[in-house]
């Protein structure tokens, strides 16, 4: 498949995850000492309006600018290490090879995305990823956000988020005037996920995103909505931001859903941290949703599920419809191969997932958004 057709548009997004005193939660997951940073999307957005997200957006050519080599250390990769060879029969997620040949850019995909999240962090939410100098901070632990004097006055640092809202390759030359780097080296790839067919945002696009995962060591750093593209933000634990998803407080996407299910593996930061570390360099499978529609609900079929096309319709031009008139109930009960979010309304999902994981990767916990709760067993 071409990855580089006009379907998709690359982009990243971050689980920024910031250590918080483990508080009784409104879960029965029990304690988390870690919340990640949601934002609440405009209600005009084209994509996803009022949803609930991580930070993140579209690449841009800023994003792959030579100009980056002259900042980055020189190392291969800039310090960050070759992914593995993936598993025999899969294959490496195509986007950051096809954004750089499609640019014509020097600098790997790997780099490029990472700044495009850090870059949109700070966009939407006004928090800066940066290291001082030009490379990483040793010590391997989480990371630390830059001291407040190695930051600007805050009427001049409002100023330059604003100009990189408007251009992006002013980010480069925020980075110089404070004498650091994007901080590229925090960031552990996650996971990539390719938006179904038939639900592609205005103007018909859909997006190829990576996602990645960053463990800060203190408590959450200031954020502030930009009232443009944001216009609420919290900062909540997974089980809690799962609860509030239970109660319609908010409500997220099946990928943000299955993420934050994910991540209910990890009451620890420094557990979630190492694991994802550990992991860093085995890369990641992408993965594109398949609607399954049934007569009383969808189920969003993954690779690995019995039911997963062979041979996916990836770009919508096949128009190929999976739809039964079977229950959703009964479909389950006939299956015992599960890779699969079900879907009964935007505010009642329910993961499903028993195959091996890929990638030295974890399951999410199977969590059923409506008034069950937790599914301890299929």
């Amino acid at each position: 498949m071409n990855s580089r057709l006009r379907h998709w548009r690359g982009a990243a997004t971050l689980l920024l995850a910031a250590g918080s005193p483990a508080r009784q939660p409104r879960s029965p997951l029990g304690p988390c000492d870690y919340e990640l940073l949601l934002l609440q999307r405009s209600s005009r957005s084209g994509f996803m309006p009022s949803a609930h997200v991580f930070p993140g957006g579209l690449v841009e050519a800023a994003d792959f600018s030579a100009e980056w080599l002259g900042l980055l250390p020189a190392s291969p990769q800039c310090g960050l290490g070759l992914v593995k060879p993936p598993p025999l029969g899969s294959s490496r997620a195509p986007l950051f090879a096809a954004e750089q040949e499609r640019l014509g850019s020097p600098l790997p995909g790997e780099i490029a995305f990472r700044i495009c999240a850090i870059r949109e962090t700070f966009e939407e939410a006004a928090v800066l990823l940066l290291v001082p100098g030009g490379g990483p901070v040793p010590g391997g632990g989480p990371a630390l956000p830059l001291p407040p004097e190695r930051l600007l006055p805050a009427a001049e640092l409002s100023e330059w988020r604003r100009r990189v809202q408007a251009d992006p390759g002013c980010f480069l030359q925020l980075c110089r005037r404070l004498g650091c780097v994007p901080n590229i080296w925090a960031l552990q790839e996650w996971s990539n996920w390719l938006t179904p067919v038939g639900r592609a945002g205005r103007g018909g696009r859909r997006y190829d995103t990576a996602f990645y995962l960053c463990c800060l060591e203190e408590r959450p750093p200031h954020a502030s909505q930009d009232d443009q593209e944001v216009t609420a933000l919290l900062w909540s634990s997974p089980p809690e931001a799962i609860e509030r998803f239970k109660s319609q407080e908010i409500w997220f996407a099946p990928p943000q859903f299955y993420e934050l299910c994910r991540l209910c593996n990890f009451s620890s930061l420094h557990e979630l941290h190492k694991f994802s570390s550990d992991r860093a360099l085995e890369g990641c499978e992408r993965w594109m949703p398949v609607m399954l529609t049934a007569s009383d609900g969808y189920i969003q079929l993954l690779p690995g599920d019995e039911l997963y096309p062979e041979d996916p319709d990836y770009t919508g031009e096949k128009k190929i419809i999976m739809s039964t008139d079977k229950k959703v109930e009964d479909i389950m009960k006939e299956g015992s191969v599960f890779h699969r979010v079900v879907i009964k309304n935007i505010n009642n999902l329910a993961v499903y997932v028993n195959i091996q994981p890929k990638y030295k990767h974890k399951n999410p916990l199977m969590i059923n958004s409506d008034c069950t709760g937790y599914n301890s067993r299929l």
